[in-house]
């Protein structure tokens, strides 16, 4: 299971709580300041992280003090965080908002604009840079501050390789054909069942893990720009065709494997954030390279896998909250982040930011040039709506091989379209 994507891993056993942030109130102060209660992650690393954040701000600000807990357990983050927002007892702030579930909140009226804070769209456009406007919400209000990413890329087994005839130092991987030439001798050879193995299921969000990526390589694209579509153009069509090949050849497999595919050996690829680099570790004897192309030039994005901070309408004390989003995201804690999980900031040029971390995590610095062009899921209408039509379409199309590619893609986004314009 991938790290990155806390949205279906299992939170701690706790109960959904009034906070103290009370119930919602649109029209509470900005500059009102008090306690407030913030949620995050179970990612083990990121508790620790976020523990030691609370107790630093609690050391220094004792009338506005943090309460601070995991997630409550529930089948996705999503459904809590929904539920608290219609219950009107949502913390001030989850440290774990997923950019395609920003919409909904929103259109629930969970959600609050931080460009309303005087120096909110400055700080924001300060820390994040020139990819800000991805996080940008239809109306043109910021409703998230983008907080870590785990820019995709393609892990591969260098045992497997070696085992499979390859060359381990110089995979080729760059381009589709070149992809598929060496999944088929990773294959055929019997060094792995799977040349790579993402889940073939039609949860909306699998697409993060197999398509998403190289679309986002091929095109730069989000999967919706300016209101339509782009899955159905040529490159849109020529990713499809890649994975349909592959799974139509048994390069991918069409049946679920539970457990690790690529740490037990069964895949000889994977493709993971940098989550993974102390994940495997020494398990496995692993490269890392980009994200493929269609002709092999350079990857024009690839997949954030990122997770914001939300500030949650029934917030009462939002001049603290606000103090508090800043003070996670300083660069002085997006440091320890970084140093405790090994995820990216969401802020510019990160190598000359922290340079002594990336001197001593060698892995970890291609990670970080990859983060300078990461592609978001687009903030539309319907946004979940929108990744499953997708996902019906592919999954159908692609994985299973049944009907004609280019005439379901086609048809899905038809949908999307519609879906895009909030109908």
């Amino acid at each position: 299971m991938k790290k990155a994507l806390l949205v279906m891993l299992p939170v701690a056993a706790l109960t959904l709580s009034a906070c103290g942030s009370g119930g919602s109130d649109s029209g509470a102060s900005n500059d009102a300041r008090g306690p407030v209660t913030i949620w995050y992650s179970n990612n083990a690393q990121e508790v620790a992280w976020g523990k030691k954040m609370v107790a630093e701000w609690n050391a220094a600000h004792p009338k506005e003090k943090i309460t601070a807990q995991e997630i409550p357990a529930g089948k996705s983050s999503e459904e809590v965080i929904g539920a608290a927002i219609t219950a009107g007892n949502a913390p001030c702030l989850v440290l774990n908002t997923a950019p395609a579930a920003v919409p909904g909140f929103q259109k629930q009226g969970g959600l609050v604009p931080l460009d309303e804070f005087p120096d909110g769209e400055k700080y924001l456009q300060e820390r994040v840079g020139g990819k800000l406007s991805q996080y940008a919400s239809p109306d043109g209000k910021y409703y998230q501050m983008p907080w870590k990413s785990n820019p995709v890329m393609i892990f591969y087994n260098k045992d497997l390789f070696k085992k499979a005839g390859l060359d381990p130092e110089k995979p080729a991987l760059a381009g589709y054909d070149e992809f598929l030439e060496t999944s088929r001798k990773l294959v055929e050879s019997k060094a792995a069942k799977a040349a790579i193995w993402p889940a073939p299921t039609s949860e909306f969000y699998q697409s993060w893990f197999d398509y998403y990526p190289m679309f986002a390589a091929q095109t730069g694209k989000q999967l919706v720009e300016d209101g339509k579509a782009q899955f159905a153009s040529p490159d849109g069509l020529k990713t499809a065709q890649l994975w349909k090949t592959m799974y139509a050849e048994g390069l991918a497999p069409k049946e679920t494997f539970n457990g690790d595919a690529f740490a037990e050996g069964k895949a000889a690829m994977a493709t993971v954030g940098p989550w993974a680099v102390s994940v495997y570790g020494d398990k496995v004897e692993w490269g890392v390279v980009p994200v493929p192309t269609a002709d092999g030039t350079a990857a024009k994005g690839t997949f954030s896998d990122e997770k914001s901070i939300g500030m949650y309408s029934s917030c009462k004390n939002r001049g603290t909250a606000w103090d508090v989003m800043k003070f996670a995201t300083s660069k002085e804690q997006d440091g320890k982040l970084l140093e405790a999980t090994g995820q990216m900031p969401m802020r510019t040029d990160l190598t000359a930011a922290y340079p002594s971390y990336f001197a001593s995590h060698k892995d970890y610095e291609v990670f970080a040039e990859q983060a300078e062009q990461t592609v978001e899921a687009p903030n539309v209408p319907n946004s979940v709506e929108v990744w499953q039509t997708f996902r019906d379409a592919y999954t159908k199309s692609v994985i299973f091989g049944k009907g004609d590619l280019d005439a379901a893609l086609k048809d899905a986004a038809a949908k999307v379209d519609e879906l895009a314009e909030g109908q």
